[in-house]
């Protein structure tokens, strides 16, 4: 009869899962490895090894990293939409998501992050390839032509 139950230090897909999200959430917060090491009394090796999932995170250090990055401790155990999906953590990951999203939130104007979006979805058809727009061109108000681009 096998027991499919892991050895005790063994690490599962959830150590894994919880591992990627101290990643995701260290990231959002601004913090490097070193820095989130340091508040824990850790090197930054071990943070790497929970982050990979290689090392168990203990309920106590579990709660330790919850409080330095200000999450509830159940965070680390919500489910994650899936990858494919155009919103949520998954898209979070990308790089420079996040340092994009807190320049966004950083702007009051609403026009000016109006502005913004644009631009972005601009940039993004320039690197697609594609020439279509979902943005009519500004209009001049003096002759109905296209204003200039700035």
């Amino acid at each position: 009869m096998s027991n499919p139950t892991p050895k005790p230090k063994q690490t599962t897909a959830i150590d894994h899962g919880v591992g990627s999200r101290i990643a995701f959430l260290r990231a959002a917060n601004g913090l490097s490895q070193s820095a989130l090491a340091s508040a824990l009394g850790v090197s930054f090796q071990q943070v790497q090894k929970y982050e990979t999932g290689k090392n168990r995170v203990g309920a106590g250090r579990l709660q330790a990293i919850a409080e330095r990055l200000g999450v509830p401790v159940s965070s680390f155990f919500e489910p994650e939409p899936e990858a494919a999906t155009e919103n949520g953590p998954a898209l979070l990951r990308v790089a420079g998501a996040v340092e994009l999203l807190r320049a966004y939130n950083q702007i009051t104007d609403d026009q000016m992050r109006r502005d913004v979006i644009a631009l972005v979805k601009s940039a993004a058809r320039i690197g697609h390839g594609t020439g279509s727009t979902d943005i009519a061109p500004q209009r001049s108000a003096t002759n109905g032509a296209a204003a200039p681009s700035a």
